[in-house]
């Protein structure tokens, strides 16, 4: 693959990750406070929602390294390798967490959409879920793919 390709593409991984840094700092603290505003009698509301929101925020810009890296591994002709392998186990295992937290998340989208009268909020918190959930799904299919690719190529090179 070229380094051009490769370079619009670790371009377009750093900017996947700026709107959801520009979320977790202008958008989150501003859900939080309105669910404590909801909520008045329920005193950790807000750090549950801080907790759930920002914890999330965590394997999803690692799972963005993961992709850094493989697209670095894809640009030094390491694609089929056991640290590509390795970097595609990593976002599958990201994103799975990414779908529990936000499932455990849950019932706090259904407290707000409750109390606010609009069920979109638990769309949303469903699209999450879901999503996340097709995004390791789909990272387990290419790393089955790729693993299976580099033992066909092992047995040809040992092949002579």
């Amino acid at each position: 693959m070229k380094r051009g390709s490769t370079l619009f593409l670790k371009i377009v991984v750093i900017l996947i990750g700026l709107p959801v840094l520009a979320l977790c700092i202008f958008v989150v603290p501003k859900i939080a406070e309105f669910a404590a505003e909801l909520y008045p009698n329920i005193a950790l509301m807000k750090i549950f929602i801080f907790i759930d929101l920002y914890a999330a925020a965590v394997p999803f810009y690692f799972a963005l390294y993961q992709a850094f890296k493989l697209l670095s591994y894809i640009d030094k002709n390491k694609a089929f390798s056991e640290l590509s392998v390795n970097a595609l186990k990593k976002i599958k295992f990201s994103a799975i967490a990414i779908s529990v937290l936000y499932v455990l998340g849950l019932p706090l989208f259904y407290l707000i959409a409750d109390m606010d009268d609009a069920p979109g909020i638990i769309v949303i918190g469903m699209v999450l879920i879901f999503a996340s959930l097709v995004i390791g799904v789909f990272a387990a299919v290419l790393e089955r793919l790729l693993k299976e690719a580099i033992d066909i190529k092992s047995e040809n090179d040992l092949t002579v």
